[in-house]
């Protein structure tokens, strides 16, 4: 069990009180949502064997997920209400405890929580379990990582709260300061963007042309949003000390063993959607790999999609975005072995690269809108436009490197 001074229960203590004064603040009623999740999850965590913590700590998870992403089905779709925006904050705190809980659970399993050296008989048998309690339900709910942030691991976590001193609060402003402006600006240039269309109703009464243009200003215009988003809780979750070394000397350096999310410039200069899968919401697609995909014996990929699907909620445009983006990820694999195989000259590498990039953000625009759908009317227009040409191409050469693969095999 984790080893508790009286001034990291201190810590803990005043981490856990204001996240759950930040949850009220911002979900009021629906922070119960949050509250019963995080306390079952602990507890679930707490009777567990390490051998069945993510077993059933992921059930308990995705069951509660899942029930109330099918209340805001109901209300959205049955009923035809406007979903209350704070609603949607519990449920992306929701989905951001899934991570966390999941993380703990596997760390558990595969023996990466450290534990300290106190015994039975030096505290009582409902101290001990408060005190296991304690840390891991303020990982869950702690204000700096309650609404956002890239996915930090339980022992990093328990190494932020025990650091003896802030690490070099000049170096973290800084750094914290840049995200925030960069946030800022993103946030600027999605507003100029969102003037030119209105996403995604742009695709309504498009014609040729002028469909590509549509798709890619209303793309645009979410990826400038989960930018900015992704910055403004990086520049959080730096400025609390999370996104630095910790040594033992106090110093801040480089993150060590945190994934920041935002990586602009590769996911917009890649001429490869696998790398851009594998960069997009980088701390998210680590976890996913983690869960589903290491752990997966058939179709892995499939799986790892189908999943993140429903983590997302399984609006019908997610369903046919992740799945149209398994599709687009394996055809990417095969297209590059292929292009390794053939080795084409220079000039022709370098049309191959141009052309391979316009391919990937096409298809990236295009995935990135359908997930984007919430009704299937704007998914039936999305599918019935020009643009399904982009994608179309990546099924067909998938369906014919794989039927070339299989001769090989055969023969």
């Amino acid at each position: 069990m984790e080893t508790l001074v009286a001034e990291n229960i201190s810590r803990y203590t005043c981490l856990l009180v204001s996240g759950l004064f930040l949850a009220c603040c911002a979900m009021r009623g629906y922070a119960l949502l949050v509250l019963v999740l995080a306390l079952g999850s602990v507890a679930v965590i707490q009777s567990a064997s390490p051998q069945q913590a993510l077993k059933w700590a992921f059930s308990f998870q995705m069951t509660w997920q899942t029930l109330c992403h099918l209340g805001l089905h109901y209300q959205e779709y049955y009923l035809g209400e406007a979903v209350c925006t704070r609603f949607s904050v519990a449920l992306s705190v929701l989905m951001l405890m899934t991570q966390k809980v999941t993380s703990l659970a596997l760390d558990i399993q595969e023996r990466k929580v450290r534990t300290g050296s106190l015994s039975v008989s030096e505290v009582g048998p409902l101290r001990r379990h408060l005190l296991q309690a304690l840390p891991r339900a303020t990982y869950l709910l702690s204000f700096p990582t309650l609404l956002g942030g890239p996915l930090c691991s339980f022992n990093r976590f328990q190494t932020w709260i025990k650091s003896p001193s802030a690490p070099s609060p000049g170096h973290s402003l800084w750094a914290a300061t840049q995200r925030g402006l960069g946030a800022l600006v993103l946030a600027l240039l999605k507003n100029i963007v969102a003037g030119y269309a209105s996403p995604p109703d742009a695709l309504i009464g498009c014609r040729r042309s002028g469909c590509i243009a549509a798709l890619w200003i209303s793309a645009l215009f979410f990826r400038l949003a989960y930018y900015s988003h992704w910055m403004l809780d990086e520049s959080v979750f730096i400025a609390a000390g999370l996104g630095l070394d910790l040594g033992p000397d106090g110093q801040a350096g480089a993150a060590d063993g945190v994934l920041l999310d935002t990586d602009i410039w590769t996911l917009e200069t890649t001429h490869r959607i696998s790398v851009f899968t594998r960069l997009w919401n980088k701390s998210t697609a680590q976890w996913l790999r983690r869960l589903v995909f290491q752990r997966c014996r058939s179709r892995p990929l499939l799986a790892t999609f189908a999943f993140s699907a429903w983590w997302h909620g399984l609006h019908p445009g997610q369903i046919f975005g992740f799945l149209c983006w398994a599709a687009m990820v394996e055809a990417d694999y095969r297209l590059h072995h292929f292009h390794q195989v053939w080795a084409p000259s220079q000039p022709l590498g370098v049309v191959y690269r141009a052309l391979t990039w316009c391919q990937t953000q096409l298809v990236a625009a295009y995935i990135t809108l359908a997930v984007e759908m919430r009704s299937l009317a704007l998914l039936w227009q999305l599918c019935s436009s020009y643009n399904t040409f982009f994608p179309l191409v990546y099924v067909i050469l998938l369906l014919l490197l794989a039927k070339r693969r299989a001769r090989r095999t055969y023969s």
